[in-house]
């Protein structure tokens, strides 16, 4: 049997951070190590580290998956597997994105209120003002973590459904920062062929 390893249990960060932002939004911002670390795992190394050991979210599918057998266990839909579909998710969620960092924007230069909503599936809006307890910084900064936690809360909600309709992980295979870090890889194993060939070449 292997022995677990300190990684294993990042799925208690995944589960902690949405319980505390429930409490009190401006935890949303611990979120961005979430966003950060893959991607300087893979500009650094050069590999998908962070999907395939650190992920807690991945962990927390797997787990209510596949220990609690809360997933059908199925094959996704082939159209859901298409790079097609990856690419333009990653497309969509980075517009979504930028109208989250708009809006945080015009809150920060004062041409618009705060809004302590939570919009999950970037539609419905949910009133969220429990959460919020006053800052001594800008609005922007609770702005900022209402639209962050959105984000992340939408994108839990989105792996726990593909979860349970098709494979514990299925989420994987089209989340927005899997696919960013896939082509950060792609590129750095590109640049080094380039490299290796010049050298030869000398």
């Amino acid at each position: 049997m292997n022995k677990k390893k300190w990684y294993d249990y990042l799925w208690i960060f995944s589960t902690v951070y949405l319980m505390l932002g429930f409490f009190n939004i401006m935890f949303a911002w611990f979120g961005l190590i979430c966003f950060i670390t893959p991607l300087l795992i893979s500009i650094v190394k050069g590999n998908k580290a962070y999907c395939n050991k650190y992920c807690g979210r991945g962990q927390l599918f797997s787990m209510l998956g596949g220990r609690f057998g809360l997933s059908r266990k199925k094959d996704m839909l082939k159209w859901m597997r298409t790079p097609y579909f990856r690419y333009g998710f990653l497309v969509f969620f980075l517009i979504m994105f930028g109208v989250m960092l708009w809006n945080t924007y015009l809150v920060f230069i004062g041409a618009q209120d705060l809004k302590q909503v939570v919009t999950l599936l970037w539609t419905f809006k949910v009133p969220w003002q429990w959460a919020y307890h006053g800052t001594l910084l800008s609005p922007g900064v609770a702005q900022f973590a209402f639209g962050f936690y959105s984000v992340m809360l939408t994108s839990t909600i989105l792996g726990l459904i593909t979860m349970m309709l098709f494979k514990p992980r299925s989420w994987c295979v089209y989340c927005p920062m899997g696919t960013m870090t896939q082509m950060i890889c792609k590129m750095k194993a590109n640049d080094e062929v380039t490299e290796s060939l010049q050298i030869k070449e000398k």
